[in-house]
């Protein structure tokens, strides 16, 4: 507990065995409530890794996706009690020596939203793949742009959100592929949630989770689909998509 919030730490895996528990042993146990795993049908032993490294641990039969996977944790996460929800991959490419800080931003009541930034700062320069840091930060300035709203990154899986902000936007109903984080973000901004973010030292190693180039593309251009309309809705005062 945190400022008398309740913080649950949830985890979106996929063939994450060999990192889980690293994962786990940073995490800053004396302030979080709930540790809580869910693995997207992984061909490996994730599932019973987490198990054993005594935390909550829960398995879909059926894959979801990224996006569907990462509905089940944030429900589970509000289903806990948790006051603040923190999105964390166990792949260890995010430090989980962060969810302090990003909780503590959260629990002051100026924030709802906090993003683990990748390229604020040194961050992820030196080690961050330079053909994903370069559309990085092009495809940011753009969205920022777009939303009105200035950010060092919008591409990263280490988030935080409030109760408050969950119970209010309509998660469910967006993509479970990986345009569902920035589907988030829009419907917060919607929804007129504030923002911040912190600067996240980043591991880039074999075990920690890559998305391919070809679904990196997709991902970039199913970015710019849904910050035009946005960008339109700004500037109309309309609402270009609804439950987004």
């Amino acid at each position: 507990m945190l400022q008398g919030k309740k913080i649950a730490v949830v985890m979106p895996a996929y063939f994450a065995e060999k990192t889980v528990v690293k994962t786990v042993n940073d995490i800053p146990r004396e302030f979080v409530d709930f540790i809580i795993l869910v693995d997207d049908g992984s061909k490996d032993n994730t599932f019973v890794v987490a198990q054993e490294a005594g935390i909550q641990a829960y398995r879909n039969e059926k894959n979801l996706n990224y996006g569907g996977n990462v509905k089940r944790c944030l429900q589970l996460g509000l289903d806990a009690g948790a006051d603040i929800v923190i999105q964390l991959h166990p792949d260890y490419q995010y430090t989980p020596k962060l969810t302090l800080p990003m909780s503590a931003m959260l629990a002051t009541g100026f924030h709802q939203l906090c993003l683990g930034v990748r390229t604020s700062g040194k961050g992820a320069r030196g080690t961050m793949p330079f053909w994903r840091y370069l559309p990085n930060r092009i495809l940011t300035s753009v969205m920022g742009f777009c939303f009105g709203v200035s950010h060092s990154e919008f591409h990263t899986g280490y988030r935080a959100y409030t109760r408050e902000l969950l119970e209010k936007v309509p998660f469910h109903t967006f993509r479970n592929d990986f345009i569902f984080d920035n589907q988030m973000l829009i419907s917060a901004l919607r929804n007129g949630f504030a923002t911040c973010e912190v600067t996240c030292p980043t591991v880039y190693e074999e075990d920690s989770s890559s998305i391919s180039f070809a679904k990196s593309v997709r991902y970039g251009v199913q970015c710019l689909k849904i910050s035009l309309p946005y960008l339109w809705e700004r500037m109309t005062g309309g609402n270009a998509e609804k439950g987004a």
